[in-house]
């Protein structure tokens, strides 16, 4: 073979290249070695790590590829205020004042400067369907003409449930033709319930939520309770949410499964929205039901009042208009003991105090008792169980008598020694699984603050009422008649 390189040089390359060999081999040696001595370092640390016990780091670093999940928090300087209509001729021996609904109302819409959403059952706010003149409406006519001047100046939209060709329409019509836009929710066709639920949401940061109808007796005939919270639009947003879903079935003939993901929430039972409300540090969340038109991650309603009962620990207060373990309006008749099975259930492995004020006027159902007098006979000082159950009757001047649909206690709220619930519904079955239906959750029980938390403040409204004059023992030998 010829080459242009002479053999010395061959000699020379051929023994550098073995070499550079030889230390490769050494080198891989080296690094083996060092892997290997690595290794052990790493498993010995471990044994002694695991068999050596050691207390948590109090302070651990936070790691940007491994974050744990937080409750949603809010920043919004939150202000919530109980408020109340209390009926005309009804006086209490108490120092609990709340603002009036009617003002919160007013105030609401002298604040709007851009939309105004209303989720409602219905709409009386003049007494045209009394035939009357009654001098206390004014009220709700006052509210009706606030809302139809201001429908002409922002956007108003109100979703009500699809009305009944013998309810009064007028107020809807002049609305309408006020600039307001209003849709229909065909409830009983979707699931064979009502859209029952009673709330607003202003400018996107205001909402109120509670028991009064669109009605000018929820202002000065019924009593009723709710609440208003001001500046606080991630909770708004969230109401919102639950309102677009009305919206959006006033159009719809089918209720969406599952919901598309802008309905969804964060903010529920398990993980509640941690915000201020005055100055307070709370943790507050919505529910609604009936299940099927809660987006993702909603609590419903009824989950939310058995996770509510749950949570208490001393005592359990309720405040509503109707309470019976059944599907109140359904064929063929159900029974229905979600909640009334909780009651017993907490009373007696929990020892939990359990107090119910319920309603007793004109239109009470007389098949409510037998249940509420079973309920009742849970008590026992000797075995500590304490289930009492009270009948709140508003009175009535013989004017007021001929009132339709008045004088009655219409709260809808429940108190715990944690947890302040406000809600819409009635407590039977159908409001839970077929009837739209909303509440406002709120536990402040983390609180160090000297403000008065909701919580206390709606114990000392269910104890006024409960202490009150219009308040009577339902025993078993209770009669009805006298009473309601």
């Amino acid at each position: 073979m010829k080459t242009d390189i002479p053999y010395n040089q061959l000699v020379d390359v051929e023994r550098r290249r073995q070499e550079t060999y030889r230390k490769a081999q050494v080198y891989s040696r080296c690094i083996v070695a060092l892997a290997t001595v690595a290794a052990l370092l790493l498993a010995a640390t471990a044994l002694y790590n695991l068999l050596t016990p050691r207390a948590p780091p109090t302070h651990p670093a936070p790691s940007s590829s491994l974050r744990l999940p937080r409750a949603p928090s809010c920043s919004d300087p939150c202000r919530i205020v109980l408020l109340e209509s209390i009926p005309e001729g009804l006086t209490f021996n108490s120092s609990t004042p709340h603002p009036s609904i009617y003002q919160a109302w007013l105030h609401l819409m002298a604040e709007a400067r851009s939309s105004v959403d209303i989720a409602s059952f219905y709409w009386t706010l003049t007494n045209k369907d009394t035939g009357t003149h009654e001098p206390s409406a004014n009220q709700g006519e006052t509210v009706l003409k606030t809302l139809a001047k201001l429908s002409g100046k922002v956007s108003v939209r109100i979703a009500v449930n699809t009305p009944q060709h013998s309810q009064p329409q007028d107020d809807l019509r002049l609305l309408n033709a006020s600039g307001a836009n209003i849709r229909e929710v065909n409830v009983k066709k979707l699931t064979s319930g009502v859209l029952h639920t009673k709330f607003w949401v202003v400018d996107k940061k205001h909402i109120y939520i509670g028991s009064a109808n669109m009605d000018w007796r929820s202002l000065t005939q019924v009593k009723e309770l709710g609440a208003v919270v001001y500046n606080c639009s991630c909770l708004a947003a969230d109401l919102g949410k639950i309102f677009e879903a009305y919206w959006f079935l006033g159009e719809s003939d089918t209720v969406p499964s599952p919901w598309p993901p802008s309905f969804s929430t964060n903010y529920n039972k398990d993980t509640p929205l941690e915000l201020p409300l005055n100055n307070t540090p709370s943790n507050v969340y919505l529910s609604s039901s009936p299940p099927s038109f809660c987006g993702t991650g909603r609590t419903g309603d009824l989950q939310s009042i058995l996770s509510v009962m749950e949570d208490a620990q001393s005592f359990i207060y309720i405040a509503v208009m109707n309470y019976l373990p059944t599907m109140e309006f359904s064929h063929p008749k159900r029974y229905w003991a979600d909640i009334d099975t909780q009651l017993r259930r907490v009373s007696y492995e929990k020892r939990v105090r359990v107090r119910l004020l319920i309603s007793c006027w004109a239109s009470t159902q007389p098949i409510m008792f037998p249940f509420l007098k079973s309920l009742a006979s849970v008590y026992d000082p000797k075995s500590r169980l304490d289930i009492q159950v009270r009948l709140f009757v508003v009175p009535a001047t013989p004017q007021q008598k001929e009132i339709p649909f008045a004088r009655v206690n219409h709260n809808k709220y429940m108190v715990t020694d944690k947890i302040a619930y406000i809600g819409t519904s009635n407590w039977s079955g159908d409001y839970f699984v077929s009837t739209a239906g909303s509440a406002l959750v709120v536990n402040q029980t983390a609180s160090e603050s000297s403000e008065t938390t909701v919580q206390s403040q709606l114990q000392a409204v269910f104890e006024r009422d409960w202490d009150s004059a219009y308040s009577t023992p339902l025993t078993q030998h209770s009669n009805l008649k006298n009473l309601c």
